[in-house]
């Protein structure tokens, strides 16, 4: 039997659009000789929902379209994804739900047993454990398909359970040939290896292939990277799909002469940059623009931001915007230049310095007696974020703010100035993961100039300013702001690594101080375990202590 697993990029509550999708695949793997096509978790929805799932006419409308969709599919079942109604009036009203489609019916269903309700997920608040897995025969074999969470009670690899009942025991215990795996698991730094280990593991142990079939496309914050595969009973690698594309694997349940694929890691450079662009595409035009807006600053990170969105929306829907000021250097102004000409984009200079000027010029009365500070400052990059809005509303380009992790976390950055933006491309990469970047986008080219790479980063809102002047090192920064956000460790701990008492400390005390700030920030591509986003929910108004 050939089995068509289908990763597919669906758009949150678009149903006519999803289903299409589902058909046009499903049409793709019948003339392919596939008994059965397997599309992701909600792949009839899109994932992830959110509070969507509260709206009745939302869930009624995804019902009547798999209904549908059901009937429209001739020759070839379909697994997919959808949402059901709990047919008990206990517990939450809401089943994260497959279904299984023959010859214009849907003829089984099952449902998502394990919810997960950590980082950004919330599966607890709108549905309720499903009783069962699907189980269905065919063409004499046995299927067991669960959804996404229900593989991970493995504690991931490290063999204590995460949850109190297991979905895949007891699929074992009704003799399955076969598991068929539907998910919507996001991307995170190593998460291709770390879900790759885990299906092995549970092929191993209970000694059954395992299919895996994952969502692709960017929803909010999130990037879905498909990755789908088939481990086979002895926890070899047989298949797997493309990273951040749409794709469509066969696996025939017959075929012995399989080989492993050893070489499955992809480099982690490449996948983040596939991740972002994949990311700001997706985003952009799910969001209805069609062009996108940057300002050049000369400097790493709005260099990294550009050559991403030029990769995603090609240099014809890319525009730079130099805003030199009395403190931006010639070197600046000639390597925002140099990188729109590498890029082909389009490339416009607003000097600010008059604007600044006039500034200052009316507010002087005001602020008279007091010596300049970081309000002039801020005055300049306020300045910049109206220009580059204005622009956005005049052209309908959604700009995209430059902001790193690192500057977010330290509150290195300016409410309504260089903030202002309609998503934050960067805002999950720490400031030397943005060098690494960037030094492997000129690999073979110097597409971001050289100079870029090797100037100490500088904000240029005063004479001879670094971002050292109010920083650590990024080296020392990013690698306490690791040991803080992504493994939750406390002053003591992170002091014992190695780091001086006062520099913990001030990480720390900036990090929570600046809680409102991030409040206010665009929407933030998530690329590590724990972003500034859904999935870090901290309270503004806390003691600010240094726990």
């Amino acid at each position: 039997m050939r089995i068509a697993i289908c990763q597919i990029n669906p758009v949150i509550g678009d149903f006519v659009f999803n289903t299409s999708l589902i058909r046009e695949f499903s049409e793709q793997a019948k003339t392919k000789g596939c008994s059965l096509a397997i599309f992701p978790e909600m792949s009839v929805v899109g994932y992830p929902p959110k509070d969507l799932l509260e709206k009745q006419a939302f869930i009624s409308e995804n019902l009547k379209q798999l209904k549908q969709l059901a009937s429209k599919t001739k020759g070839i079942r379909i697994l997919c994804g959808f949402v059901d109604r709990n047919p008990n009036k206990i517990g939450k009203p809401l089943i994260n739900s497959v279904a299984l489609i023959k010859d214009g019916l849907v003829i089984n269903k099952g449902g998502k047993r394990l919810l997960p309700a950590y980082d950004v997920f919330d599966e607890t608040r709108y549905f309720e454990p499903a009783q069962q897995s699907l189980v269905f025969e065919m063409e004499g074999k046995c299927f067991g398909v669960n959804i996404c969470e229900d593989i991970w009670n493995v504690g991931n690899v490290e063999g204590v359970h995460k949850y109190p009942i297991n979905p895949i025991s007891e699929l074992k215990r009704q003799n399955i040939d076969i598991l068929i795996n539907i998910s919507a698991s996001p991307y995170t730094l190593n998460k291709g290896t770390l879900r790759r280990n885990v299906v092995k593991k549970l092929a191993v142990q209970y000694q059954f292939p395992i299919l895996f079939c994952n969502q692709i496309g960017s929803n909010d914050d999130l990037l879905f990277d498909g990755s789908s595969m088939v481990v086979d009973r002895k926890g070899r690698l047989v298949l797997t799909g493309k990273e951040f594309e749409p794709d469509l694997l066969i696996y025939d349940t017959e075929r012995t002469d399989y080989n492993e694929i050893k070489n499955s890691v992809h480099v982690e450079e490449e996948s983040i940059l596939k991740g972002l662009t994949m990311g700001i595409r997706d985003y952009t035009l799910k969001c209805g623009f069609e062009k996108v807006l940057i300002g050049l600053s000369g400097g790493i990170d709005s260099s990294l931001v550009a050559v991403i969105a030029q990769r995603a929306m090609g240099s014809e829907n890319v525009m730079g915007i130099s805003m030199p000021s009395q403190y931006t250097s010639e070197i600046s102004r000639e390597d925002a230049e140099r990188l729109a000409q590498n890029l082909r984009i389009r490339f416009r200079e607003i000097p600010i310095t008059e604007i600044f000027n006039c500034y200052k010029k009316w507010l002087s009365p005001v602020f008279k007696g007091r010596e300049e500070d970081e309000t002039e400052e801020n005055i300049q990059a306020r300045i910049r974020g109206n220009l580059l809005m204005a622009l956005s509303n005049k052209f309908n380009y959604l700009l995209l703010s430059t902001g790193n992790k690192s500057e977010m976390a330290m509150g290195y950055c300016t409410l309504y100035g260089d903030m202002s933006g309609g998503l934050a491309v960067i805002s999950d990469i720490p400031k030397t993961l943005c060098y690494r970047l960037a030094e492997y986008i000129n690999k073979k080219d110097e597409i971001i100039p050289a100079r870029v790479l090797s100037r100490p980063p500088t904000a240029e809102l005063r004479p001879d300013q670094t971002d050292q002047d109010n920083l650590p090192p990024y080296e020392v920064l990013d690698q306490i702001l690791e040991a803080a956000m992504e493994k939750n460790l406390g002053f003591k701990d992170i002091v014992k690594m190695g780091f001086a008492p006062d520099t913990v400390k001030d990480v720390l005390n900036r990090l929570a101080i600046n809680e409102y700030k991030r409040r206010q920030a665009p929407l933030g591509l998530k690329i590590t375990t724990k972003a500034f986003g859904y999935g870090r929910r901290y309270p503004v108004t806390r003691s600010k202590r240094t726990y």
